[in-house]
């Protein structure tokens, strides 16, 4: 289970998230998007009418509380990484997130209790670290181009483009953002256009450069023709 799943990434734009890029309600800047689709890839237009992407939660005020958790819901499913999180949050007591400094002065032997393995109480260790000492700005990263968010956050053990991707499209709301990485998009366009094998970066590239500035929202559509299945 990835945390895109946790946050429900793939179910739409947050309409006042998003409110900097797009004029007027969500609707209509749905309409906008399918307008763009229609006149560059009538597939993608097509899957944009058939899936009604519901309104996401809003990108998440507490930036390191959504990559804590992200490095948490890696590779688990579920059920198994709501209980882990639910454990860690009871540790600290408090209705707020822990801070970096509360987990940085938490026991490893207390994190691997309550169901954290020594491999991601060693991430989280490191990006609350990172947080602390600023080497790793997540009050500022808002005010940075997309390249240069990955650059950050891929500095944190445990994280890499994928994650600082989904990042992009849920923390910060970001419109214009697709993973080559992605299995799930992989999987997905293949559906879409008939592929008889999964396509290569070069093809998913082609595709996607059409769906610009709207890439965020073509992924979310791509995942949820998976979840209709």
């Amino acid at each position: 289970m990835d945390v895109r799943k946790y946050y429900a990434f793939h179910r739409g734009e947050s309409c006042g998230a998003l409110s900097r890029v797009y004029v007027g309600t969500c609707r209509e800047r749905m309409q906008k998007v399918i307008r763009h689709f229609e006149a560059v890839d009538p597939q993608m237009a097509e899957l944009a009418r058939k899936h009604k992407l519901k309104p996401s939660r809003r990108p998440t005020e507490n930036r390191f509380e959504y990559l804590v958790l992200t490095i948490l819901y890696q590779q688990l499913s579920t059920k198994a990484a709501a209980t882990i999180a639910r454990r860690f949050r009871a540790l600290y007591k408090t209705k707020e997130f822990p801070k970096p400094a509360q987990i940085l002065k938490t026991p490893d032997e207390t994190l691997r209790g309550v169901g954290i393995s020594w491999s991601k109480i060693k991430y989280i260790k490191d990006l609350a670290e990172k947080v602390q000492k600023k080497e790793v700005e997540l009050e500022e990263i808002e005010e940075l181009e997309d390249e240069a968010v990955i650059a950050e956050l891929i500095k944190v053990k445990g994280i890499g483009r994928w994650t600082a991707e989904m990042f992009l499209m849920s923390a910060l709301g970001r419109p214009d953002i697709f993973s080559l990485g992605d299995l799930g998009l992989k999987t997905a366009i293949k559906k879409l256009y008939g592929y008889k094998q999964l396509p290569s970066d070069r093809t998913i590239l082609r595709h996607s450069r059409l769906w610009s500035p709207h890439r965020t929202t073509a992924a979310r559509l791509l995942w949820a023709s998976l979840d209709n299945e």
